[in-house]
């Protein structure tokens, strides 16, 4: 059985892959790579279609600045083709074969491959009698960093560690001051015991000689 990742009801059939759409991450890292995610299920997976992908990007800019479009990366009659530009050999083809997962990845990202990625699927669907089609476009805004942002979720696991540990610390603390003094009410009471043992045979020793001296 394979399993790729789709979208909606998932159905485990051999013969059908499953697909899984799945957003794209949003924050690269200074020189390091970065997956583009762009996941177009097919909702017909047993017909054949003719898939075309453009990759667009545009760069942050600000309101009064003019809109500008690159087209940075093209699939086509099963090739794959970074187009030049700023990313010329920094762009490659990271889909799947089936091409539901149409990705590409950039690769020793810089600050200025942030902005806004476009990426648009053509497929079309080939019957006996007519050929439809489905057109989709999907956004991604990238921000490049110098470092990793921590996972909230690690993070917020990590705090509840420390708070746990905490918290064991202090009771493994209460009870080794009560358990401390629970011996030493123990051993008090055993030392009190035995004086007052050895009050009463000295006691007893005494009222014999005073009985011996009498008789």
């Amino acid at each position: 059985m394979k399993l790729v990742l789709c979208k909606s009801t998932i159905n485990f059939h051999p013969s059908q892959p499953v697909c899984v759409d799945v957003p794209s991450g949003t924050e690269a890292v200074l020189g390091k790579s970065m997956k583009l995610s762009c996941i177009a299920c097919m909702k017909r997976e047993e017909i054949k279609a003719k898939t075309r992908v453009d990759w667009y990007y545009m760069p942050n800019q600000e309101n009064y600045m003019p809109f500008e479009k690159t087209h940075i990366y093209k699939y086509e009659d099963d090739t794959p083709k970074a187009l030049d530009g700023p990313f010329k050999g920094r762009l490659f083809w990271n889909g799947s074969q089936d091409l539901q997962d149409v990705s590409i990845m950039i690769i020793n990202v810089t600050y200025n491959d942030s902005g806004v990625y476009e990426c648009h699927v053509f497929r079309e669907y080939e019957f006996e009698s007519f050929t439809p089609s489905v057109f989709l476009i999907k956004d991604i805004k990238l921000k490049v960093k110098q470092q990793a942002s921590r996972d909230t979720t690690a993070l917020y696991s990590e705090i509840m560690m420390y708070v746990l540990l905490v918290f064991l610390t202090l009771w493994l603390v209460v009870e080794m001051v009560y358990c401390y003094r629970k011996i030493s009410k123990s051993d008090e009471q055993v030392q009190d015991t035995a004086k007052h043992q050895t009050g009463q045979f000295r006691r007893n020793q005494e009222a014999e000689r005073a009985a011996q001296k009498q008789g």
